[in-house]
């Protein structure tokens, strides 16, 4: 095998999406704890540390479910699966990545940025990975508590604190989480049964999964507002917090409504959807602390 081929199946092993993701929501946290343009430096190395704590728990993951990953379809081409990497050096290359993301950002940020990175880690690994997620429908509600993690990271590395804001948009993504992995559940509701994985879409019908989407996605775009008394934001996030928020909403009542009637859904224009809802909405946080309205 290539240098070049071994490289991108390491890439590969850290699920770069998710990292993309997390470090979507890490900047505009920076951005309004500092009420303006944190330090470069600060900012570069925040995220580059919270993407290899990201990237060390998502191999941590492909090891973990390498067994359930050569059963789904949609995992197949991960590289414990195809074999470009061996057991060993997936779990050597987790250890060391985690390890180095800990050890970068207690130097070039602070302690408490760092214990959070582990913290994070644990999360992801222990709780979800190892306890959670075959043994429960509610494995992503409490699992995806781990990545809520990248906002306190964010907001530590700048105050070397915590507040109440920080833990509003901790709260968004974790109400967020739902809505955005079910809809995906239901599209691979197959290959999750196949794998003895108890997704919600697994263990329930479409019409209860959908209700449940509702429910969280209306609890998003609630705690979304909350923030604006909270951290004092402006009309630029209040304007793009109601109006994705309404979106969101829609979208997820129009894939119910379809659900309720035994029609065909498309749960995947509600995934991309919360993906975009979540981008636009911290975009506006990352935008609102510099302008003067």
């Amino acid at each position: 095998m290539t240098a070049r081929r071994k490289l991108s199946a390491y890439l590969a092993l850290t699920k770069p999406r998710v990292i993309e993701l997390l470090l979507v929501v890490t900047a505009p946290t920076m951005i309004l704890a500092e009420q303006g343009l944190p330090n470069l430096w600060l900012l570069v190395a925040t995220l580059i540390g919270g993407a290899m704590s990201a990237g060390s728990a998502g191999a941590f993951n492909c090891y973990i479910d390498r067994d359930i990953d050569r059963v789904m379809k949609r995992t197949r081409g991960r590289p414990l699966v195809t074999g470009e990497l061996s057991d060993r050096e997936a779990l050597v290359f987790a250890y060391a990545l985690g390890a180095a993301s800990i050890a970068w950002l207690w130097l070039f940020t602070n302690w408490l940025a760092a214990a959070l990175s582990l913290a994070a880690i644990l999360l992801y690994v222990v709780f979800y990975s190892l306890i959670l997620k075959r043994r429960t429908s509610q494995n992503i509600v409490w699992g995806g508590v781990a990545g809520c993690m990248p906002v306190l990271i964010g907001w530590a590395a700048v105050t070397g604190s915590l507040d109440w804001a920080p833990f509003i948009l901790f709260l968004i993504i974790f109400l967020w989480t739902p809505p955005h992995y079910w809809p995906l559940s239901m599209k691979y509701k197959d290959d999750y049964a196949a794998a003895g994985v108890p997704m919600l879409a697994v263990v329930r019908g479409r019409a209860q999964v959908g209700l449940q989407v509702i429910l969280y996605a209306w609890a998003t775009v609630a705690c979304s507002l909350l923030l604006i008394p909270i951290a004092g934001m402006g009309l630029v996030y209040s304007t793009v917090a109601l109006v994705t928020g309404i979106w969101f909403i829609s979208e997820t009542h129009r894939l119910y409504n379809l659900a309720i009637r035994h029609e065909k859904v498309s749960p995947m224009r509600v995934f991309h959807g919360s993906i975009a809802y979540l981008s636009l909405l911290f975009l506006a946080i990352g935008i609102d602390p510099l302008l003067p309205f």
